[in-house]
């Protein structure tokens, strides 16, 4: 039988401490609690985590550090701010509609904590305002959004979009496709909620939302 390679085994915990963490709570789980559902013994854990707060601090780093690497990839080999808006706003979507144990423990479980949300508002969480910014500005330089906008502001309210698109996921009975309302978030975050002259219903109304 080959030999689990040490990367596989902490993956394995992390995977694990996302369905624990999502079905009884982050604050009502153990360390012991993930280490079962992992299949190692308690004391594994401890190898490659310093406690149970070090399990969630690295879960969320690796995610959204590998997010923020991924648009910043998308947006290099896209032309237009209006298309590299909807590029990242389709791989948030996707990265969370497409677990629903993850988005509970980030929508959820990670708010209950202001000392969780302040460590990640300061690292990575930063490094995505800056790449919206980055594309906000090159938006206004090409004129396809408003040069009156000031950037950190407007970068704060895409990402509010965006976060509370998932949260409305998480909580409603029905299931539908996350990702296919990245391109309604986008028009509603460029054109805002102003009727369009034909007087048709915004995209986002014909979603799950």
């Amino acid at each position: 039988m080959p030999r689990v390679r040490t990367d596989d085994k902490r993956q394995r915990i992390l995977d694990a401490a996302v369905r624990v963490f999502a079905r009884k709570g982050y604050f009502a789980s153990r360390v012991s609690d993930v280490a079962k559902a992992a299949g190692i013994a308690d004391g594994t854990i401890y190898l490659y985590f310093k406690n149970k707060d070090d399990v969630l601090v690295s879960l969320f780093d690796g995610i959204m550090s590998e997010h923020v690497e991924a648009g910043r990839r998308e947006v290099e080999r896209i032309e237009g701010a209006p298309a590299q808006l909807l590029a990242v706003a389709e791989h948030h979507l996707r990265l969370l509609g497409g677990n629903r144990e993850l988005a509970v423990v980030f929508q959820v479980e990670l708010r209950q904590s202001t000392k969780f949300m302040a460590r990640f508002t300061a690292t990575w969480l930063q490094d995505y305002f800056d790449l919206l910014q980055t594309i906000i500005q090159a938006g206004q330089r090409e004129g396809t959004i408003r040069r009156e906008l000031r950037r950190k502001l407007a970068s704060h309210a895409f990402f509010g979009i965006l976060d509370e698109m998932v949260t409305t996921w998480v909580l409603s009975p029905q299931e539908y496709d996350l990702a296919q309302l990245a391109e309604a978030a986008v028009d509603l975050f460029l054109n805002g909620a102003a009727a369009t002259k034909s007087g048709a219903a915004p995209a986002s109304s014909r979603g799950g939302t």
